[in-house]
């Protein structure tokens, strides 16, 4: 039997990871894992370019940049399958619905408004917001495009 989590290229961006057996809605599909740091340290690296960084606590985050963390290779999609869930000190990655074999596993990643254009998506659904933000923002996001599109048109 395959791996529950197989890696491979990936029509929405580089690697994805992908169902390797069918998953259940609720099922713990895989361990976000990594170095746990200070949010000192976190800042450091986000601004070195580091995008594998998961906020943990309010004094500590998590560094997904490890060889052994093949979760971070989860891609984002405005319409997720999985979601992303604290746990103490550990991450999980947990089906929202039940995931078909072969399936591209993806999360919301969550970011903000600030710099959300340094942010492009091409996860592709239907209801794709364009950029990488969490879903509380999509609707801001299809406002200020509107707002641009109606401002060029005149």
């Amino acid at each position: 039997m395959t791996g529950l989590v197989i890696t491979k290229n990936s029509a929405i961006h580089g690697l994805g990871c992908f169902a390797g057996h069918a998953i259940p809605a609720g099922a713990r599909v895989i361990e976000y894992v990594g170095e746990k740091i200070d949010k000192a340290e976190s800042l450091r690296r986000c601004e070195a370019g580091n995008e594998y960084i998961f906020a943990l606590d309010e004094t500590h985050d998590l560094d997904g940049l490890v060889g052994h963390n093949i979760a971070r290779f989860i891609n984002h999609s405005c319409a997720p399958n999985c979601e992303a869930g604290p746990a103490g000190e550990k991450i999980w990655i947990i089906a929202l619905r039940d995931i078909a074999p072969g399936e591209e596993l993806t999360f919301n990643y969550g970011y903000d408004l600030i710099d959300y254009r340094e942010h492009p998506c091409h996860c592709g659904s239907a209801g794709c917001a364009g950029y990488i933000v969490a879903a509380e923002y999509v609707e801001d996001i299809r406002n200020r495009s509107a707002y641009s599109a109606a401002r060029q048109s005149d």
